[in-house]
Parts: C-alpha cells; structure tokens; sequence
C-alpha cells in the first residue's frame, strides 16, 4: 500500500506599495503612530506549508534568486515566516516541536527594500498553516497575531487595499480601481529603524491625505500622482542620493508621480496605463512593471 500524499498548502505572499506614509510621531512604546494606504501588488513570493505528520517541528526552507534568498534566515526564531508559524502554534496550545511541519518560501520581493516581503510571507504563513491545520482562528484571532508580528503585517493579511492606522493595527478597506506602477529596486537595503530614525532628526508630517484617497478611489490618475508622499522619503533620499537621482529620472520620463514606498529604497512610479509603465520602465534601467491590486490576491492551491 503506498503512503499517503502529505496535506500542502500554498499562499501567494503579496508585495506591497504605500501609495503615501504620514509619519504623527513616536510613541511611547517606540513605534510610531502612522496613515498610509497600502496597496497589494502582484509581485508575490509563494509561501507553502507541508504536514508531513508526526513530529519534525518546523522547518524552513528559502528559495529564489540568490540575491534573495542569501539574506534570509531558515531560522524559525530570525524568519518573520517561521515566527509568524511558532505564534500561532502557541495561540492554539500547539507545541511546535510535535507538528512536523515544512514551511517553504521561494522569494521573488526584494528584501529590505520597502515592499513588505517579510511581512508578506509572515501573513501567508498565518493563513495556510490555519487551512493546514485546520485551527478554524477567525479573523479578529489572525489580526491579533498579526499585530505581534510586525506593524506591515496586519496589512498584508487583509489582502486588498486598507487604510492603516496606528501602528499599523488598526485597517480599515480602501476601495480602488486597477492601477499601474513601475518598481525600481535597489542592490542594497534600507531598515526600517533607519528610516524612522531618519525622520525623527528632521520630524516632518505630511498633509491631510483626504484628497489622496478620493482621487485613489475615484480613479483620478492625474490628481493622484501630484499628491502622493512618504515622510520617509526625505531621510532616505538624504542618505541615499541615487534614490532621489531615480525619482529624478521617473519624472523626466513622464511618470504621473514617483515616490519612495515604505522604508526604502525602492522608488514606485504611477503610470496611466500598462503601455505608459512599460515606456517608463524602459526609461529607467532594472525596472519592473506591476499591477496594483493584483487580480488575485487569495491562495495560490488549497490543501490537498
């Protein structure tokens, strides 16, 4: 007789672009208080969980491009994915040594580069090791391990457009059309603890974002590439003077707007259409077109 197949389950971790980021302040807990929109975008890594039964504990493996993958760590403990498994191991009284569970992720988001790649596979982990496992965690359970996991996190687990608030915790869904923008990723990285210590030496805290959002949800392209900012950016460009060269270049190129999303470094540019952003990534070398929300952001497979 031959052996069962293992359950599997697979997730599309979505990247993510900040279509602005206003930074109100620290806080007394040392994160600080923040709005942004966040926008899914369809570059996505896959994160896939395997019970292979019995117990194993949790094992991780990194695939991808080496430039990628050579900066992650298969650590349970130092991977945001293999965190995101040992706590909601722990939330549901499961020892993680007894589970005997594989967890792979094959990168294709840049890391430290301000798109949410850690935190988007954190999210994917949380949501195909609860189908896996079939914990049965409703939605306000998933928010709250994704709170304790990092402030992007949260976000990435709605998987569409949000509004976030506070530290990130608080997301309420921002509706919005089909969107094209052009990704110019960077060889280095940028942390985000640089990036808020950055803004902190200079604290400035950008306008009200009610037009901003009115034109993302009303489809006003023109409207919305004049308004969108990072108070990030300007701390960011200041240490990284090729940031700002980009922003440069985009703009010369005709984008409708260009900005640093998240921490950095990556520079985002709004396109009219998908001719526009293939012109535009043309103009600036090593650029990537994507699309924003991405047609599917759920579930790659389901268990098997």
């Amino acid at each position: 007789m031959s052996e069962p197949s293992p359950r599997v389950v697979s997730r599309r971790a979505h990247a993510k672009i900040n279509v602005f980021l206003r930074v109100l302040g620290r806080r007394a807990d040392g994160f600080h208080d923040v709005e942004s929109v966040v926008l899914p975008i369809s570059m996505h890594d896959i994160v896939t969980v395997t019970d292979a039964g019995g117990p194993g504990g949790i094992e991780i493996r990194v695939g991808g491009e080496p430039e990628l993958t050579r900066q992650v760590s298969t650590a349970p403990g130092e991977n945001l994915a293999g965190r995101a498994a040992l706590a909601l191991a722990g939330f549901v009284g499961l020892d993680p040594s007894s589970l005997g569970v594989s967890l792979d992720v094959h990168k294709r988001i840049p890391v430290a580069a301000g798109l949410g790649g850690g935190s988007a596979d954190s999210a994917a982990t949380l949501l195909a090791l609860d189908e896996l496992l079939a914990c049965g965690l409703d939605g306000q359970a998933l928010l709250e391990l994704a709170t304790h996991l990092g402030s992007d996190v949260p976000a990435m687990l709605a998987g569409e457009p949000v509004l976030v608030e506070g530290r990130g915790d608080r997301i309420t869904p921002v509706h919005t059309g089909s969107t094209w923008w052009v990704l110019k990723p960077f060889t280095f990285g940028v942390s985000a603890t640089d990036a808020y210590e950055w803004w902190s030496d200079a604290a400035v805290t950008g306008p009200d974002p009610g037009v901003l959002i009115a034109a993302l949800e009303t489809g006003d392209l023109e409207l919305l590439g004049d308004a969108i900012f990072n108070d990030l950016q300007p701390g960011v460009v200041g240490h990284h003077p090729e940031v700002g060269e980009v922003i440069d270049q985009f703009a010369d190129a005709g984008a409708l707007g260009a900005i640093v999303t998240g921490s950095g470094p990556t520079v985002a540019a709004l396109a009219r259409h998908i001719g526009h952003a293939d012109a535009l990534a043309s103009a600036v070398p090593g650029s990537v077109v994507v699309s924003a929300p991405p047609a599917r952001a759920e579930p790659a497979t389901g268990a098997r």
